[in-house]
């Protein structure tokens, strides 16, 4: 007997690679469970499928109601849900889309072998692609549909990340992408231009849509995609019933929260027109997803149970003849017996180790494979590489309409056709070193008419225009509406109310109001969706927290959307303001979730370049929750070009008393620093709100810009005044002078910069310098230290690389050219954010700030424990100017005893 052959059978008698079973259930009478059984066989027959599920129903109810505990299974046999015999017939040609799909590949390989032989290995990623071809080139030639003539009737698909040199080959034989642009995978600022590492719409704004490559978030864009375009369906805005959306995604990326995360809600929802598509190769990056287990049947469980269809792709045609020979249903048995771990096994080893290993276990199965010799064994392919089994899990998942989403669990082999290089092994999917045996192997395999002394050097390939394969090409994507991914680079616009519009709301919310500028964001968030020009186009989107902001008056008026309308009567509908759900209501309330309801901003900030129509997600969250928990989602939809206002509710430090360290903000506009095209902004009475907001609108919606804008909303109330003559300008661009306070020959001037609630210690602070001190002050309202950083960098930047031309001035040093110093900042927010402006203050410039944990108090104990309050402005002013030698250190230590000031405090960022 060989070594190998007393493996084998010292292996199976372990049970090594194997999923622990339970001991088999005793038959005490087989004669009448065969009558069961045989019952069954007739009703399938004679009645079909949907008569055997029926009265299985009823029997488990009926056990239900006498206390027997049924449970109902999730997961159906280690098998292709659709049989041999219910596969349509594969309608293309399947030689020229073979020889395609192999181009495709070389191309693909070829390109991040190349990047990887230049200085500094940018190299990219081949296994995610090579297991996935079959996968995409089915749907590119059978099911994407493309935008089509207007431009905006295709599909929505969400590639998986690390499988984009597969659709940049692609492009290149379209003849959208050049061989220079593949020559430049990776290396974006190379002449001519490159490809960007993945899908990153902000990049190449002519080609992507989705940006997919942080994990998990593509699963979770796919299906608030979907919902919203049902959103716009419903509420007459589009009609989006031939588009679909399809998510591409890998099994370890499921371990990702966000990914399974709202599947849910596509159930709920009746999305049938989302299709997910997942990858199962069976590894991540360092070894097998379910080593133990099978993912395969994991996710069957889990997405059956949250009410998708499930269609499972798990072998290819050369399994039918044998489990068609299977009468005894041994092979079904092995198949599940089998963990994912040793199937990995079994895929990087010949095929005599899979007869022994797998087979040899029964001898009935080895006697179903005595023909087979073990080339033919090794041969035997995974279903997600048959195009026929593909093409009819796709038929299936496009053509079902019963009210539920699709996902496609296909099994495929991580770096099929790399050999050596990787195919089926624990290696990372950025594997991307190829020997040049392993190159001709591959050029062999797949019938690349390279020559052996050209493969070496990884020729890119492409065949000629009038080949049977390029007009094939041409022709398939020209029958479904055009190439794909493509996004277009002109959007239409909309006119949108001017400033003007909004005065009586302006002057409504002055002269005096006492309210929050949360509320202000409310009440303006009312006037654009009365407005006729823009009303039905507003989003207003919330995560539960409606009522907290004060937006409840608004359900009864736009109504909150739900697809199947209202099919109760709420509980408080005897009120004003009652929970008023419509099918076409306008509010997005999307629960307890900032991830899906970012998501939502992402799919209505982007219904521009998808759908042709300008839609105005205005999103507002507790500020916390935002670029702090969800900023990964901020990221992606400044990657994808989103527009539309995140509104981050009861900002601030110290705005929202009583909650605490979870929820008090003091550092989102901090991290919005970060955010290209994010225009953040702090303002502190109500007109600041109402500009802010138009300008953003006219902006966005009327001059095209791709941006965002984030906007701080306090829930502490005060009076708000009349809007100064002329501040508009100054608003937008971060800063205006809002009052002076002169005195008679007063000991020194100073400039106090103010934002948001705390914009009011600092005219509590300039009283205080007036009347006890003899101080004259100028206040300052800053909506915005970072747009103020912004132009005055750029300004200076300007300036180091024109230096024989007449410098430039920034706007900061423009309107403080001149001032008296010192100049002190306070905010709400981390003193880095206003630390941005140092280089660009004319004189001593000191800045307050709210560093530290957040803790439940008062709004007045916070902001004297974080020291902010107008004592504190007060005293930092006082020392300054003794630094500056205006006073005397001594009229500092009578001023904090004056002032009732504990000079022992803790410094509140160690408190």
């Amino acid at each position: 007997m060989s070594d190998s052959k007393t493996v084998a059978q010292a292996e199976i008698e372990q049970q090594i690679g194997e999923l622990e079973t339970a001991a088999d259930n005793i038959d005490i009478d087989s004669a009448e469970t065969q009558e069961w059984l045989a019952s069954l066989d007739y009703v399938l027959q004679s009645k079909g499928p949907e008569r055997v599920q029926f009265l299985i129903e009823q029997l488990r109810d009926r056990a239900a109601e006498d206390g027997i505990q049924c449970a109902q299974d999730t997961s159906t046999p280690y098998v292709n849900t659709i049989p041999r015999n219910d596969q349509p017939a594969f309608p293309g040609n399947r030689e020229l889309e073979r020889r395609l799909k192999s181009i495709v590949r070389w191309n693909a390989m070829a390109m991040v072998v190349r990047a990887n032989k230049r200085p500094g290995g940018v190299g990219g990623h081949i296994s995610t692609f090579a297991s996935s071809a079959t996968l995409y080139e089915v749907a590119f030639n059978h099911f994407f549909k493309g935008r089509g003539e207007d431009g905006y009737s295709g599909d929505s698909v969400y590639f998986q990340g690390h499988a984009s040199p597969g659709m940049y080959s692609r492009a290149f034989l379209e003849g959208r992408l050049t061989e220079d642009h593949l020559e430049n995978f990776r290396r974006e600022l190379a002449p001519g231009g490159g490809l960007s590492s993945y899908p990153h719409p902000y990049l190449m704004p002519d080609f992507w849509e989705y940006p997919t490559v942080s994990m998990g978030l593509g699963p979770i864009m796919a299906i608030y995609q979907a919902r919203f375009n049902e959103y716009l369906n419903d509420r007459g805005i589009k009609n989006t019933k031939g588009q679909k959306v399809w998510a591409f995604l890998g099994d370890g990326e499921c371990d990702e929260p966000e990914t399974l995360g709202a599947i849910g809600l596509a159930a709920r929802e009746k999305l049938d027109n989302l299709i997910f598509v997942v990858n199962c190769n069976l590894q991540r990056l360092d070894g097998p997803v379910r080593g133990n287990a099978k993912i395969i049947q994991e996710l069957e469980s889990i997405f059956r149970g949250a009410g998708w269809n499930v269609i499972k792709v798990v072998w290819g045609s050369e399994w039918d003849e044998l489990l068609a020979k299977d009468t005894s249903g041994l092979l079904v048995k092995r198949m599940g017996e089998v963990v994912d771990g040793q199937y990995q096994k079994y895929q990087g080893m010949p095929g005599g180790y899979t007869r022994e290993h797998f087979f040899g276990k029964y001898p009935e199965l080895l006697k179903l494979v005595e023909n087979y010799s073990d080339d033919k064994i090794e041969k035997i392919r995974r279903g997600g590489h048959d195009p026929e089994k593909v093409y009819a899990a796709y038929q299936q998942a496009v053509e079902q309409s019963n009210g539920k989403p699709t996902v496609i669990l296909a099994k495929t082999v991580k770096g099929y056709g790399l050999g050596e290089a990787g195919e089926g092994r624990n290696v990372a999917h950025n594997q991307k070193k190829m020997n040049e045996d392993e190159l001709l192997e591959f050029r062999t395999r797949f019938g690349i008419p390279i020559s052996d002394e050209e493969v070496g050097t990884a020729p890119f390939y492409k065949p000629s225009e009038n080949s049977a394969e390029m007009k094939y090409l041409r022709q398939r994507r020209e029958a479904l509406g055009g190439p794909l991914p493509s996004r277009p680079t002109e959007h239409p616009t909309i006119e949108v109310p001017k400033l003007a519009d909004f005065k009586k709301l302006i002057d409504r919310l002055g002269d005096g109001k006492n309210c929050s500028t949360t509320f202000a964001v409310v009440q303006m968030m009312v006037a654009l969706c009365r407005d006729k020009k823009i009303g039905k186009y507003v989003v207003p989107i919330v995560p539960d927290e409606s009522r907290t902001f004060g937006m409840e008056g608004m359900f009864k008026q736009f109504g909150i959307y739900a697809h199947a309308g209202q099919l109760y009567e709420p509980v408080d509908s005897d009120q004003i303001s009652y929970y008023k759900e419509a099918q076409d209501g306008q509010i997005l309330e999307e629960g307890i979730n900032e991830c899906g309801s970012m998501s939502s901003f992402c799919a209505a900030g982007t219904a521009y370049s998808c759908h042709g129509v300008n839609m105005i997600p205005l999103y507002i969250y507790y500020s916390m929750f935002g670029f702090q928990r969800v900023g990964d989602s901020i990221w992606a939809a400044a990657d994808m070009r989103a527009k539309g206002f995140l509104i981050g509710g009861t900002a601030g430090r110290t705005s929202l008393n009583g909650e605490g360290l979870q929820h008090q903000d003091g550092h989102s506009l901090l991290n919005a620093i970060a955010f290209p095209t994010v225009r953040s902004y702090d303002p502190a009475f109500a007109y600041e709100v109402i500009v802010i907001i138009q300008e953003g609108l006219e902006r966005m919606y009327e001059k095209g810009e791709e941006c965002m804008y984030y906007i701080t909303a306090e829930n502490d109330a005060y009076d708000h005044p009349t809007m100064p003559e002329g501040c508009e300008d100054g608003i937008i661009k971060g800063m205006y002078e809002f009052k002076s306070v002169d005195v008679e020959k007063p000991l020194a001037r100073v400039q106090l910069f103010g934002s948001g609630a705390i914009l009011n210690c600092a005219l509590k602070a300039q009283e205080i310098l007036a009347e006890k001190y003899n101080i004259a002050s100028d206040v300052w309202s800053v909506t915005s230290y970072t747009q103020l950083r912004r132009e005055a960098e750029d300004v200076q930047r300007w300036n180091m690389l024109h230096p024989t031309e007449t410098p430039r001035t920034s706007y900061v040093e423009e309107v403080l050219e001149g001032r008296e110093g010192p100049f002190i900042s306070a905010s709400d927010y981390v003193k880095t954010l206003g630390e941005q402006l140092t280089p660009f203050i004319p004189g001593d410039y000191f800045v307050l700030g709210t560093d530290g944990l957040g803790r439940s108090e008062t709004r007045e104990a916070l902001r004297r424990h974080f020291e902010v309050d107008g004592e504190s402005i007060t005293i930092a002013t006082l020392s300054r100017l003794a630094k500056a030698g205006v006073l005397k250190p001594q009229d500092v230590v009578d001023a904090i005893k004056a002032l009732d000031y504990d000079p022992e405090k803790v410094n509140p960022y160690f408190a």
